[in-house]
């Protein structure tokens, strides 16, 4: 039995990082093109992103409001096979216990897809995993409204979010990245467009990253 078991833990790979399942709700060739074929590229967006979360990712904990407040709290779950780091969880007083709430930072403003929600729902089964309570909710906190959106982790953002998480681990299983979905809108704000060229593409970005590099190098000796 404990030789099943340990072939189970090998055959589940690497953990799915948090970060990926708001990717994969967004766009699963996005999460896709960033976490397997390892592509990223920079936007107004994104840089707005890392700027907020440059104060964050520094960690400390201190007690606020009768909270303990924690930044940079790593979390895993062996259940689902995810990690990651929340920004920021607060430990409020409970029956006996304290109640973990997370909240995570985002640029801009709460928005139609539930993206945002999915990766803050995995951080909370992280937290029921690791301290043994319940997580009933936690808080989006957006930058440009600058406000908190409450959100409860009622029965169906935990199935979204499972559901999420096994399809993103049959992708990483597989080693294969998604043929594209064309969503003009969320294609318009990805970073990621003109590498993934949604309009165009059915083989891997880095294949035809690496002919691009290849016939320019050929040009130039050529020349």
């Amino acid at each position: 039995m404990e030789e099943t078991a340990e072939s189970g833990e090998e055959a589940q790979g690497e953990p799915i990082p948090l970060s990926a399942l708001q990717h994969a709700v967004y766009c699963l060739r996005q999460a896709a093109l960033i976490h397997l074929e390892r592509v990223w590229a920079e936007n107004r967006f994104t840089a707005e992103g890392q700027v907020l979360h440059q104060v964050v990712d520094k960690g400390g904990a201190r007690m606020a409001r009768g909270a303990r407040r924690v930044m940079a709290l790593p979390l895993a779950s062996k259940r689902l096979n995810i990690a990651g780091v929340a920004d920021h969880v607060e430990f409020r007083p409970g029956e006996g216990c304290e109640v973990a709430y997370p909240v995570e930072y985002k640029r801009g403003k709460a928005k139609l897809h539930r993206a945002d929600e999915v990766q803050l729902c995995a951080q909370a089964l992280c937290l029921e995993e690791m301290t043994g309570t319940p997580v009933p909710e936690g808080a989006l906190f957006y930058a440009e409204t600058k406000r908190r959106v409450v959100v409860p982790f009622d029965a169906e953002l935990r199935r979204l979010t499972e559901e999420t998480i096994a399809a993103l681990a049959q992708v990483f299983a597989s080693g294969r990245t998604p043929p594209p979905t064309v969503k003009r809108e969320r294609c318009r704000a990805c970073s990621l467009i003109e590498l993934c060229r949604p309009n165009v593409v059915t083989r891997p970005v880095k294949t035809w990253r690496s002919r691009m590099v290849a016939r320019l190098l050929t040009d130039d000796t050529a020349q």
